[in-house]
């Protein structure tokens, strides 16, 4: 049925829980390898590395002290994951700026850790003749149809329908449409969002 989200999958079972690449992400997250968690939790690195493949099951102890030592509840491992969805006619526009342009919020406005911008740039338009940086650590474009043309320090990229352009997020740019009859579309990727 149009408009539903459908669950394809039984009911969460905690006792069916695959908990490894949680505990992988957290590992990874916490900057510590296999051999400094295991050694700090007491077990080896041969039964933590199985345990993040999930072909072990641990005892409660094991996995308490391991939660312990990445600085997590055990609770955290079997939470469903945060998911948002943003229908399309639904995305809230919004203005940073710029001219000849349309632009929408692809992710859900509490997501800090990425924000995803779809332009659709008027054949002229784009985001202004000042440049500017955004406060993120990356800043990344999609070139979805049409062709943009970046403006950075002693610097002009043209991109075309399916180029990409990745630069740090302090860089100072700007960007328009270069056609006179074709419209843009972008999607811009910013991590952090700003």
């Amino acid at each position: 049925m149009a408009g539903e989200v459908r669950r394809l999958t039984r009911p969460h079972d905690p006792a069916e829980a695959l908990v490894g690449a949680r505990l992988r992400a957290a590992r990874q997250a916490a900057g510590l390898t296999l051999a400094a968690v295991a050694a700090q939790a007491g077990l080896t690195k041969g039964f933590l590395s199985r345990l993040e493949r999930d072909e072990v099951s641990p005892s409660v102890a094991s996995l308490v002290t391991v939660c312990g030592v990445l600085g997590i509840g055990v609770g955290q491992l079997f939470e469903p994951p945060t998911t948002s969805l943003v229908r399309a006619a639904e995305a809230p526009p919004i203005n940073f700026g710029g001219r000849g342009l349309r632009e929408v919020l692809l992710t859900a406005g509490t997501q800090r850790d990425l924000q995803v911008i779809r332009s659709v740039v008027e054949p002229g338009g784009g985001g202004g003749e000042e440049l500017y940086a955004l406060a993120c650590e990356v800043e990344f474009v999609h070139v979805l149809r049409g062709r943009l043309r970046l403006l950075l320090p002693g610097q002009s990229v043209d991109l075309d329908e399916g180029d990409a352009f990745t630069m740090p997020g302090a860089t100072p740019h700007t960007w328009f449409n270069p056609s006179a009859t074709t419209v843009c579309e972008v999607l811009w990727a910013l991590t952090p969002a700003p």
